[in-house]
């Protein structure tokens, strides 16, 4: 029996009205079938198995309901008067919100063509009418679980990397097969443009040419891969640190080549500005000639320190007799090596 136009779901049995729209523990099932006689059984069984069950009896109800709902798994009736079950699974899995719901298709079209259309429109499963309640809770249980697991291992990876964000440790995720970048933090995204002044999904040249010089050697050592040399980017007194830390997904799905999955890099920026104070203080310098000597002790010639400083080179030359003068020196190279042996943290670092 089919419902009449004029029949609306308060009209039906208790046991077929929609459930509060409350998400609890139990997994939530979205039925969609425009037969009541057809949606009891199943109801009752699922209910009994501690399910928390919708009810939709048409497409525009299973539309608006699983988007309130945001239902664990959907059973949709492939055949109904206005929004078909394929047009409705198709507008489902064209909406962000609602694309990653599994959906089981219930039908009585045994014909190939019908089958192949479920599963074009978006279905993962399907079960024949007449329904049977053991069958499906069998084919839910599946997906349910693979579903779970994929959102579950998702959430927590968002929230493990965002929480590096608080510490100051930013992370992006880089897709090998293609070098696109295609997970980045806040913090990532801000430093990113503000080094590199790039944006996803475009991955920074220098990162991507870091990467694609290690990737060979990782792929071969396998899991006893040693983390390859740091990436480190300047920008005047900071710095800001790459380490390729773990690579995450299907290290296989680029084919046999093996060059796929994504990679996880952890960023971090540190500053220089501690050590120009202390050069400052040390000897008596102006905050533009600490600056200058900041460079001079990092192997930087004047062209190069004028680029960096918006300077002439002329400019930086004068900066730079004004220093020598200070520090009791005559050349550049004493010069560095008086700052050096004052602020120990200009020293090389190794092992970064």
């Amino acid at each position: 029996m089919t419902l009449p136009d004029s029949l609306h779901e308060k009209d039906l049995p208790a046991s077929l009205r929609p459930v509060p729209l409350l998400r609890r523990d139990a997994l939530v099932v979205l039925i969609v079938d425009d037969v009541p006689d057809n949606v009891a059984p199943l109801h009752d069984a699922l209910d009994e198995a501690g399910y928390d069950v919708l009810v939709a009896l048409d497409g525009e109800t299973a539309l608006r309901r699983a988007a309130q709902a945001l239902p664990d798994v959907i059973l949709l009736d492939a055949v109904m008067p206005g929004i078909d079950g394929f047009e409705v699974a198709r507008r489902l899995k064209a909406d962000e919100r609602t694309a990653q719901m599994p959906i089981i298709f219930m039908t009585g079209l045994t014909e190939t063509e019908h089958l192949v259309a479920a599963l074009d429109a978006g279905g993962i499963d399907y079960v024949t009418k007449p329904i049977k309640p053991r069958e499906v809770m069998a084919r839910m249980g599946v997906h349910l679980r693979t579903a779970r697991r994929v959102h579950e291992g998702a959430v927590e990876r968002e929230q493990a990397r965002n929480a590096l964000d608080a510490f100051g440790y930013a992370s992006i995720t880089v897709r090998e097969r293609d070098g696109r970048l295609v997970w980045q933090t806040p913090l990532a995204r801000e430093l990113l443009q503000r080094y590199c002044g790039t944006s996803a999904p475009e991955t920074p040249p220098a990162v991507l040419q870091w990467l694609r010089r290690h990737w060979p050697e990782l792929r071969c050592a396998g899991r006893a891969a040693q983390e390859p040399p740091r990436l480190t980017l300047e920008s005047g007194p900071r710095r800001l640190t790459f380490r390729l830390h773990l690579q995450v997904g299907d290290p296989d799905e680029g084919g046999a080549q093996g060059e796929g999955g994504d990679w996880l890099i952890v960023m971090q920026e540190t500053s220089d500005a501690s050590v120009l104070e202390g050069l400052a203080q040390a000897f008596g310098l102006t905050a533009r000639e600490a600056e200058v000597l900041y460079w001079v002790a990092k192997g930087k010639i004047n062209r190069d320190i004028g680029d960096i400083l918006g300077a002439s080179p002329a400019t930086v030359k004068k900066h730079l007799e004004r220093i020598h003068a200070k520090l009791g020196v005559e050349t550049r190279t004493a010069a560095a090596a008086m700052a050096i042996n004052r602020v120990p943290l200009l020293r090389p670092q190794h092992g970064g």
